[in-house]
């Protein structure tokens, strides 16, 4: 397979998924929450349906590890990980902040990704060592001098256990202590897409799954930025799902001082 055929395939899964999805955005739709308490709608389900039953028939052989419908060929060396709606409580909400996420991993590395929102008409599509894509134009990340000036967003507050809300809060009064707003909450994978086109500096999260996570690291770091984790090591499969986004990784010592510093 050659990184044009992958990504080609990858806009086609996406534009699966949309048309799964909008149907259902500020309409009726079953919802029900799951064993950890996370909601699940019936868009989630056929926006994942959708995207599997192309992969099932023009990739037999890759695996596929979906948020809804679990995983399939787990041994595959090349995976499709799938959030076929992340940030579920927006779309309840009727907020078009949500996304859909498609990666593909080779043993266990991102090798390309996109972030999705369908009812706008956004998505960025990136692959390592090449650009980011946001529409047709490419996106890219914009420098940062110093905490004092970035901007700083998180899906919200309440994902964070105690230790890792005071670690933010730590970095957030660096980040805004001379600005007169706070910190931007909402936006789930939304923000990583703002990230990537140079309208956010950080974003910093915890208790993310691999779904969550993977697509969006080929997106930020294809657009010039950097993931990795609250140790600062690149993100794997094998991450904790506590991760941070930067625009320029010049500020990475400085986002770690702050989370790490009490």
């Amino acid at each position: 397979m050659t990184l044009e055929s992958d990504l080609a395939l990858a806009n086609r899964l996406a534009d699966a998924a949309g048309a799964a999805i909008r149907p259902f955005f500020r309409a009726d739709f079953a919802r029900e929450d799951k064993a950890d308490a996370s909601p699940v709608t019936e868009a989630d389900r056929a926006a994942e349906m959708a995207i599997r039953e192309i992969l099932e028939s023009e990739r037999p052989d890759e695996g596929i590890i979906g948020e809804e419908y679990g995983a399939t060929r787990e041994s595959a060396a090349r995976q499709w990980v799938l959030d076929p709606i992340d940030g579920t409580t927006s779309f309840i909400a009727g907020r078009p902040t949500f996304g859909t996420l498609i990666a593909l991993m080779q043993d266990g590395w991102p090798l390309l990704g996109a972030i999705d929102q369908p009812i706008s008409g956004e998505r960025w599509i990136g692959a390592v060592g090449g650009t980011t894509q946001f529409g047709d134009s490419p996106a890219a990340t914009r420098r940062c001098g110093g905490l004092d000036s970035a901007t700083v967003a998180t899906t919200s507050p309440h994902c964070f256990n105690q230790e890792e809300g005071e670690a933010f809060l730590r970095l957030v009064a660096k980040c805004h202590a001379n600005q007169r707003q706070g910190p931007i909450y909402g936006g789930d994978c939304y923000n990583y897409g703002l990230l990537a086109s140079g309208h956010i500096d950080i974003v910093v999260e915890a208790g993310l799954a691999l779904h969550d996570f993977a697509a969006l690291i080929p997106v930020v770091e294809a657009a010039g930025g950097q993931m990795c984790d609250w140790e600062g090591n690149p993100l794997t499969a094998e991450s904790d799902g506590r991760v941070i986004a930067l625009g320029d990784s010049a500020r990475l010592d400085d986002v770690l001082e702050a989370l790490h510093e009490g």
